[in-house]
């Protein structure tokens, strides 16, 4: 699966932002909830391998959802994360972490697609589980970008978080208990290569336009919609993009305008 080279690619982009930075830096808060980079990447570290034994040893998954909802349960998620991946932090985690995911991305390469695999939520497809992986790691990464004041150098592998977002158009709905207040809006969205990517029908007053990566932020809830150049048309379209949610769980609010930016911006 490419989608399994593009998980890869984009970790190594945000394994690289931390490489070599100080245990003092690895522990400061980040403005995604006061995450650290220690948080964001035992996070991920932990749901890959969620993943990953999900696809290789089912019953082990089941085994570690419950021991994971016991933990949590007990003393929160982000204690739950980082007891369940041994208390590793910065440089010993970073090193588990990409260890553990480049194995995985050789591993997940060579599975067919439409095999299903358990979730925390529904089975999914290995191509959507994969691609879950790395919008979470695209999305949380963001968290670190800014952290450093740094922007990301963004590529068309950003095409599966659009697509995710595109497919969650009617989740974004249903986790809200509401009816879709219409057809999904118009997309004409420029790729980081210049590529134009459109999606959904064209009712001459519902549209969104701009750069593929600013949807995938709003949909992924890494920014407001107006901290970015999206051209939002209509009335559909901007109850939309003022509700996206691209990822499971329960219904959340996108962040105000300029809570999420890069340090210094």
């Amino acid at each position: 699966m490419q989608q399994a080279k593009d998980f890869r690619e984009e970790s190594d982009a945000l394994a690289a932002v931390l490489e070599g930075r100080s245990d003092a830096q690895w522990s400061r808060p980040t403005l995604f909830k006061d995450w650290t980079a220690n948080d964001v990447i035992r996070h991920l570290h932990f749901w890959n391998r969620g993943a990953d034994l999900a696809l290789t040893d089912p019953d082990g998954f089941q085994d570690l959802r419950r021991r994971f909802g016991e933990k949590a349960a007990a003393s929160g998620h982000r204690a739950a994360e980082a007891s369940m991946v041994g208390g590793l932090g910065g440089q010993a985690l970073l090193d588990g972490w990409r260890g553990f995911y480049r194995e995985m991305a050789e591993r997940w390469a060579e599975v067919d697609p439409r095999r299903r695999v358990a979730w925390v939520g529904p089975d999914m497809s290995a191509r959507s589980s994969i691609t879950a992986r790395l919008m979470e790691t695209w999305s949380h990464g963001q968290a670190v970008f800014d952290l450093f004041g740094l922007a990301r150098e963004e590529h068309d592998r950003i095409r599966n978080v659009v697509v995710l977002g595109v497919n969650t158009w009617g989740w974004t709905w249903a986790v809200r208990e509401r009816e879709p207040p219409g057809p999904m809006p118009h997309l004409r969205l420029t790729a980081p290569s210049g590529a134009v990517w459109e999606y959904g029908e064209d009712d001459g007053e519902n549209r969104i336009e701009g750069p593929a990566a600013a949807f995938a932020q709003v949909v992924a809830q890494t920014r407001n919609v107006a901290d970015t150049d999206l051209r939002v048309t209509g009335p559909v379209a901007a109850e939309w993009m003022a509700n996206a949610q691209c990822f499971a769980g329960p219904p959340e609010a996108p962040p105000p305008p300029g809570a999420r930016h890069a340090a210094g911006a």
